[in-house]
């Protein structure tokens, strides 16, 4: 049974024809198949909603295109289906942070 006979929503949301991520419009659980540009697959970790996955296979050092605009590079590579956020992205533009980050040596 798909999502549409289940009553639940689709798990991906394609923002832009250019993109090579989508977005989790749901949580995702690790191990769900899930289809996308006709085809089927598995995401391998778990997603929350509103975090993107690589929408094919992405290269390190791959543009990040997401509302048909660059939005960073990949740091390393990822997986169709893998989950795509500051462990493997970094910002083209701006210096990005982690929570566990700290400028004062704390």
């Amino acid at each position: 049974m798909n999502d549409k006979q289940n009553g639940r929503l689709p798990p991906l949301l394609l923002l832009h024809p250019d993109d090579n991520i989508l977005v989790a419009r749901r949580d995702i659980e690790a191990g769900e198949r899930v289809e996308m540009d006709g085809e089927s697959f598995v995401i391998p970790a778990a997603v929350e909603l509103g975090h993107k996955l690589a929408r094919r296979a992405l290269a390190a050092n791959a543009r990040v295109l997401k509302y048909g605009a660059p939005i960073g590079s990949m740091k390393a590579a990822a997986a169709r289906g893998e989950h795509v956020h500051l462990h493997n992205l970094r910002s083209d533009y701006i210096p990005s942070t982690t929570r566990g980050d700290s400028t004062d040596g704390q």
